[in-house]
Parts: structure tokens; sequence; C-alpha cells
């Protein structure tokens, strides 16, 4: 069998290829990053505060498709300035334009790409007494006012969060499974499973399926890990990122899947209810998006008053009703719940957060370990 993976779509662009490091290597000294050495000099103090006023237009760098575009334009009209969008497919590819020297003034790292950022002094303080909205993420969400990527937030704002399950359909393998990862082995479903094309992803997975850590990085687990997912191969019709699109069209009958993806997917298919997502009794790593500026953008300032922007409940409704994504701001909860009814398994709650099951950064050796267990896998 030779697993294939359908061309990519407008929702394989919000998520992919976030897992594999693919040989960078890093650990998180502040040379050790992945993020090429800079004169701390070259773009002013890094902490010094930001005055929150329009200094120019936009130029912001997410994924794909990733933000209402009618909360855009309002941004433009209230404020007088052009969004210039630019988009990354890959956190990789995100690294790749800021090592190479690109300028932007708003970047949305995950949370293990933060700390790298972080780690390499890549950006700047954000005082949150500046932002009039802030209190409705940190005052709310306390899980934010300090996280493991980002101490005190000094850096980021959270934009987004999302866990991640399985998908799969109900009309052609039954409304319910057994609420396990092993359920991905199912002889129903036998020849047409995906599993997300990320290597933290599935590496994950599979050590959740074993009770290990779902970072590890020591190589005994990871040969079991590797061992344990070959085992998947014969069931398998390939590794895709496209879950939205996957589901909707029958190519897939089960999936890894991102929560996010399968709310969005709500409001595309036809007949909703033939659609059903679960949550591993094992475990469902957990993953948060974050605002975060550059040391060295132009504009600053305007990148201030867009995060602000993005946090009043209007915003934040509307967002969340185009994404499918939660954002963790005070007063969204009733709109996501609303979302997801048919899905309640997409709902990302404080104690999901605590249960600490984040991607976290390795070592360099770690890293590498991780990269060719992916690579094993992926090979079969």
């Amino acid at each position: 069998m030779s697993p294939e993976a359908p061309p990519l779509s407008r929702r394989s662009f919000l998520r992919t290829g976030s897992g594999a490091a693919l040989g960078l290597g890093l650990g998180l000294t502040t040379a050790g990053c992945g993020f090429l050495p800079e004169d701390p000099d070259a773009h002013g103090d890094p902490d010094a505060p930001i005055n929150v006023r329009v200094d120019g237009d936009l130029v912001y760098f997410n994924w794909a498709d990733f933000i209402d575009p009618a909360v855009f334009a309002g941004f433009e009209k209230e404020y007088g300035v052009k969004v210039i969008q630019s988009n990354f497919d890959s956190m990789e590819g995100m690294a790749a334009k800021l090592n190479a020297g690109n300028r932007y003034d708003l970047i949305f790292p995950t949370a293990k790409w933060a700390q790298r950022l972080t780690a390499g002094r890549r950006l700047r303080r954000i005082d949150h007494t500046r932002l009039r909205h802030a209190d409705s993420v940190f005052g709310e969400y306390s899980y934010f006012a300090d996280p493991w990527y980002d101490p005190r937030s000094a850096h980021t704002v959270p934009f987004t969060m999302y866990k991640t399950g399985i998908g799969w359909r109900k009309d052609r393998i039954g409304d319910h499974l057994a609420g396990s990862w092993d359920d991905l082995w199912n002889v129903r479903a036998k020849g047409k499973v995906f599993v997300l094309d990320d290597r933290d992803e599935v590496l994950g997975m599979g050590a959740l399926k074993l009770g290990l850590g779902v970072s590890t990085d020591d190589g005994g687990d990871l040969d079991r890990i590797t061992d344990t997912l070959q085992s998947l191969r014969p069931h398998l019709r390939g590794f895709s990122s496209d879950s939205y699109n996957n589901l909707l069209n029958g190519n897939a009958v089960m999936t890894q899947a991102w929560s996010g993806d399968m709310a969005a997917m709500l409001g595309q298919a036809k007949d909703p209810s033939v659609l059903g997502f679960e949550v591993a009794r094992e475990g469902a790593p957990v993953n948060s998006d974050c605002y975060a500026i550059p040391t060295n953008a132009r504009h600053p300032g305007t990148a201030m008053l867009f995060i602000d922007y993005m946090l009043r409940p209007e915003n934040v409704k509307k967002n969340i009703e185009y994404i499918g994504y939660p954002m963790p701001v005070r007063g969204s909860e009733d709109t996501y719940a609303a979302l997801v009814e048919p899905f309640p398994e997409c709902l990302v709650t404080a104690d999901d957060l605590k249960d600490d099951l984040f991607f976290r950064n390795g070592s360099s050796k770690g890293e590498r370990a991780r990269d060719t267990a992916w690579t094993h896998v992926k090979a079969g």
C-alpha cells in the first residue's frame, strides 16, 4: 500500500507542517533557537515600550485565511491604513522568512515557536497595560498570564486555542467510536484513514497511545512509537493536514484532525449530522497561536492597535465564526459553544491547557532523533 496525499486546499494551508523541524536541530539558547543572531541594537531596544498609535500600514504575516476579511476591512476604515498580507504554510517557513531579513509588523507563532523567538530575542516586549482590552484575555484566562512558552506573556498575546482528535464519517462507519486513539486502527475504516502530515502530531498520537509524553525524544520511546505507527500503515490512505476536505469529499472516512478545522467543517457540510469528532481518553494535544511583534517591525504602533482591535468583542465573535477556532477572550465562550454544539469536544477549556499536552522544544539531539523517527514513520 502506498499512502497517497491529495492536493492541498484552502483549509490545508491553515495548519500544515507545523511539526517537522526537518533537521533544524534547535535548542533554546539564544544562539541555538533556530533564528540567526542579530545585532541587539540594530532595531533599537526590544524592551522599550511601544507607542500605541498609527505609525504606518500594517504588514501582516500569518496562516492563510485566518482572519475574517470583514475584520480587516473594519480596521483599515477606522484607522486609515492598509493591511498588507503575507502568508506562511509552516512555522519553518515563517522562520526562514524572518532569518532572511523580511520585515513584518505582526506574526502568529505557535507556542513552541514563540518560545524560540523569545529565546532568540526576536520579539518586541508587549506592555499589556497599553492594550485597552487586554484584561479580557489575561483577567479571564489565568493560564496565559504566565505561560511556559513566554513568562508573563511579555512578548505575546494568545490568539487561538485548539486540540487534536479524530474526525469521522458516521454514515460510513457508524455513530460511535471507542473514544481512543485505537480507533484509527478500526477495521471498518481500513484504507480510508488519514493522519496529519505533521511530525509532532503523529509522533504525539503514538506516544499518547503508549502512555508516553507527547514530546518524548528518548530513543527507546521513539522506537516503540515508530513500531506502533508502522502497524497503522495498512489502515492508512495517507498523510494529509487537509482533514477539512478529506472528510467532506469522502476521501477519508476517518482522520486525525484539529478541532478548529472540524468546527469550520460544520458550516460547509451539506449534512453535518454525518460527521463526528472525538477526543481520545489517552489525551489530546493542545496548542495556541499567538500575536507577536518582531524586533525589526517598522510599524509596531499599528501592530499594537491591531491586536487591541482584534480583542474587541464584536471582532472576536466575527472571527470565531469565520475560522472555527476559539479565541481566549472573555465573553466569547457562548459564541464558540453555539458554533460547535454538534461537536462539544471541540471546546478548549482552562483544564485542557493545564493538562500540559503542548508540544515542547527539545535539545538539538532530541529534535534530530524525532526527525529520524518521523522519517521512518513516513517511509513505512
